[in-house]
């Protein structure tokens, strides 16, 4: 999944899925807490990556299966978008967000994330540098 697309949650907590990133989500995906350089966000999974990252946590022992990771999944949505190509979001994930209104859908390789739009302009800015660009690159081998 790549670009950005800037969208606004209606009265009941819905978001419109651009087209571009329909047929990459398919008929249902799963949104959960995400977090980006330290500025919250939401992370949207396919549901063939959400499998994986549910057998990943399955497979670990017991032992180190965290708070922090249970948290993940206990606050996850599954999402079915409508005809209109909706879908809903819950209060908490929006609130841990800190979205009200406005956000940014951004693609990220195998998944997306929904960011408030401020924060993510936020993120944008400190991120955007010659020099973030060029060590970012280097960490993907180019």
């Amino acid at each position: 999944m790549i670009g950005k697309y800037p969208a606004r949650l209606d009265d009941k907590n819905r978001l419109f899925v651009p087209a571009k990133l329909r047929a990459e989500l398919g008929d249902d995906f799963y949104v959960t807490l995400g977090v980006n350089c330290g500025h919250r966000c939401l992370t949207v999974y396919t549901a063939q990556d959400w499998k994986k990252l549910v057998d990943n946590f399955n497979s670990l022992p017991i032992s180190q299966r965290s708070a922090a990771t249970s948290l993940i999944f206990m606050n996850a949505a599954q999402c079915a978008p409508d005809k209109q190509f909706r879908f809903t979001l819950t209060q908490f994930l929006l609130d841990y967000a800190l979205i009200q209104r406005d956000v940014m859908i951004v693609g990220r390789a195998g998944q997306a994330e929904i960011w408030e739009a401020g924060e993510f302009a936020r993120f944008e800015a400190e991120n955007l540098t010659p020099e973030k660009l060029l060590s970012s690159l280097e960490a993907i081998g180019l």
